[in-house]
């Protein structure tokens, strides 16, 4: 960081003193997004690619996923609610780097699978210039880090500019997902093992029409890791 910047920094962190993303209590020293009782008080799945769990299950008969896991639950009110919003609309990208290293580093240390390459589930072009940045490109990289994978996020590319699939039924989501991501190009990952990261799963439609897309390279298989999950 050069000194201006710096300068700027120490200025803005003493009149705006840094807040804790989950309960906006002032951080003490030490402390860095989160304040330690709500870092404590994280829901943690406990959710790896060793056993089975409900995440693996939302995808049974539906996608050819050989293993899928999410770090955090989420609800519609607390601390990961916090803490994603202000990944997503808050501009705040160190989260994506908080919540990969220690999810990244978990799975890293199991040792259950390895990963040739991770993909983030794409935004639209309009909605990522409009937003500025993939709220999950810093998770992903993170975790591609730990894995000591490749991170690829030139491979999906989504074709509409649709709103979210989840408050669909079965059917519609099914009819809605048809074509909307495609894989730009396949050859350079045949027969890879790919990790597809993203911020949320509710219904797993997203996740369904990206794997399904990546599944169309020639004997690659298909990995889920999730910032979170919804009960």
């Amino acid at each position: 960081m050069n000194w201006p910047s710096k300068i700027i920094n120490d200025i803005n962190s003493i009149l705006l003193p840094p807040v804790c993303f989950g309960c906006k209590a002032q951080l003490s020293g030490g402390e860095h997004l989160l304040c330690t009782v709500c870092r404590h008080d994280l829901p943690l799945t406990d959710y790896n690619f060793e056993h089975e769990n409900p995440v693996d299950r939302i995808f049974y008969g539906r996608v050819r996923i050989v293993k899928a896991a999410a770090f955090l639950y989420f609800s519609d009110y607390g601390i990961v609610k916090n803490l994603l919003h202000f990944l997503k609309y808050k501009n705040q990208q160190e989260v994506g780097d908080f919540l990969g290293d220690w999810f990244g580093l978990q799975l890293a240390q199991e040792k259950a699978v390895e990963i040739d390459a991770v993909v983030p589930v794409p935004l639209h072009p309009i909605k990522r210039r409009k937003r500025g940045y993939n709220q999950v490109e810093r998770f992903g990289k993170r975790m591609a880090d730990h894995l000591k994978a490749d991170y690829v996020d030139h491979l999906l590319i989504k074709t509409q500019n649709t709103k979210t699939l989840t408050k669909k039924n079965r059917f519609n989501r099914w009819k809605s997902s048809q074509d909307l991501y495609v894989v730009k190009n396949n050859t350079p990952l045949a027969g890879k093992r790919l990790l597809l990261v993203d911020d949320v799963i509710t219904t797993g439609a997203t996740i369904e029409a990206c794997a399904q897309a990546v599944l169309t390279i020639p004997e690659s298989t298909v990995y889920v890791a999730a910032m979170a999950v919804v009960p």
